[in-house]
């Protein structure tokens, strides 16, 4: 994963909310350019990107991309077709109907504003609304989302990745813990539990992966 550059708020919308398969499993839809005029790019919503999702007046809730889905409508079409080549005068225009859905798992909350901004993680309270708008977040958010109230470093939402992180759950895992360790805001004890708590998954992945 790529932390996107950029300060708190300088963010790039994504897409639309458009349903949720639990508590904390979400799907949202991307922009593309029916919609907007420069919809996101393949590298800004990548597998293990942190993204938040809008909820009007409430506080924004994170999650991170586990998933991605392509929706076409018009795989194995049997519909019938023309024995001749179309008229150009009469053809209708056709509307792309093909869509980019994105798997997103809920691990917390960002709490307060400006500079004293911290995360709440774990199994967010609130319920996002259809239509909420998905952004990506910035290092500082992603930073910030990763100090308590206290400006302590956490990392809590472990379990919740292994838990509803779909069928690339552990790779997922594994993938954000080396994240955080490269951007190195833990230090001493607690940046060494990390690595160590990466190189046990790693180990697991691995031996998994033989058997």
């Amino acid at each position: 994963m790529v932390f996107l550059k950029g300060k708190l708020g300088d963010c790039l919308e994504l897409g639309k909310v458009v349903k949720s398969n639990s508590h904390c499993d979400y799907v949202v839809q991307l922009h593309d350019r029916m919609s907007v005029g420069h919809p996101p790019e393949p590298d800004d919503c990548g597998f293990g990107s942190f993204v938040k999702l809008g909820n009007g007046a409430r506080r924004p809730v994170v999650g991170i991309v586990y998933n991605s889905q392509l929706l076409n409508p018009m795989f194995l079409n049997n519909g019938p077709r023309l024995s001749s080549e179309p008229d150009p005068v009469f053809a209708p225009d056709l509307i792309n109907e093909t869509r980019t859905l994105l798997g997103i798992v809920l691990i917390g909350t960002l709490e307060g504003k400006g500079s004293a901004i911290h995360g709440e993680q774990g199994i967010p309270r609130e319920v996002v609304a259809v239509n909420a708008p998905a952004t990506c977040m910035s290092d500082d958010e992603v930073y910030r989302f990763h100090l308590d109230s206290s400006e302590n470093p956490q990392f809590r939402y472990y379990n919740l990745l292994l838990r509803y992180g779909g069928s690339f759950a552990a790779d997922l895992t594994e993938q954000v813990l080396q994240s955080l360790i490269e951007l190195q805001l833990f230090q001493h004890e607690e940046q060494r539990a990390l690595e160590t708590l990466c190189k046990e998954l790693t180990w697991r992945n691995t031996m998994g992966s033989l058997q």
